[in-house]
């Protein structure tokens, strides 16, 4: 079911169970990555929709959603705060998929006080983007995100995730796309990172090049407690191309840190 609210002059669009929010299930709310919108999540809503309450944002100017989109990570925390409160939803654990990662973990560094946890897919404290693709975002939109694609998904599933990727971010506008990889280009949060202090599990794709293992790690290594689920057979796009594995890593994380 997709909702919309009005935020700062601003409509919002989202997805949340087809049953609507239920104050008797924990809550999940999912943070798209670059050029991307709810639908990202399209594999976890049938799976864990029955289990939690789910919200898949639209961050502005993507998807459904008004606005233009932002090029700073911290701006886009502000609108998932702001979704948050509007939604009234209480001790949210946020899953984010790279700019989405890079958002989920910003926001626990400034407002871990009302999460229960984060899931942050794909990020790393610092995710620098080649000129190259910041400029072919703009001036040859289809090729870039093609390249992009193809270089993401692990080569085993390139066949069947590559074209509907790059379809729905040809949806986005180009500068907004840009203004996505620019806020991942600009984000450094090398000496925050340990004022992370909820439950924090870090999923990442064993193929993943976009933003390699290694990043995962390294935040292991310094977020408190932090978890780490290495994902087999999966490149950038670990949630839909081995969803089972993800969907089962996901489930078992927010069931614990809710017991």
């Amino acid at each position: 079911m997709i909702g919309f609210q009005e935020i700062d002059g601003v409509k919002i669009a989202y997805r949340v169970n087809d049953d609507g929010l239920s104050d008797d299930r924990k809550s999940l709310v999912f943070i798209h990555g670059s050029g991307c919108d709810h639908t990202l999540w399209d594999y976890q809503f049938k799976a864990l929709g029955s289990d939690f309450n789910m919200v898949g944002v639209d961050l502005p100017g993507h998807g459904r959603s008004e606005g233009a989109g932002e090029q700073d990570v911290e701006r886009y925390v502000e609108w998932v705060r702001k979704i948050v409160d509007t939604l009234a939803l209480r001790k949210p654990c946020i899953a984010g998929h790279s700019l989405g990662a890079a958002i989920s973990l910003t926001f626990a560094i400034k407002y871990g006080e009302v999460l229960s946890g984060i899931v942050p897919v794909g990020g790393g404290v610092t995710m620098p983007v080649n000129e190259m693709i910041l400029n072919g975002i703009r001036h040859d939109t289809a090729a870039t995100l093609t390249f992009i694609a193809k270089f993401s998904v692990t080569k085993k599933n390139r066949r069947k995730f590559v074209q509907p990727l790059v379809d729905g971010m040809l949806k986005v506008s180009p500068e907004i796309i840009y203004g996505d990889f620019l806020s991942c280009d600009r984000l450094d949060i090398t000496d925050e990172i340990q004022k992370i202090a909820v439950p924090t599990l870090l999923i990442c794709g064993e193929d993943d090049k976009m933003t390699p293992p290694a990043l995962s790690r390294y935040m292991e290594e310094k977020i408190p407690g932090a978890e780490l689920a290495l994902i087999g057979d999966a490149g950038h796009f670990v949630m839909q191309e081995n969803a089972d594995a993800f969907n089962g890593a996901l489930r078992d994380f927010v069931q614990r840190i809710h017991e």
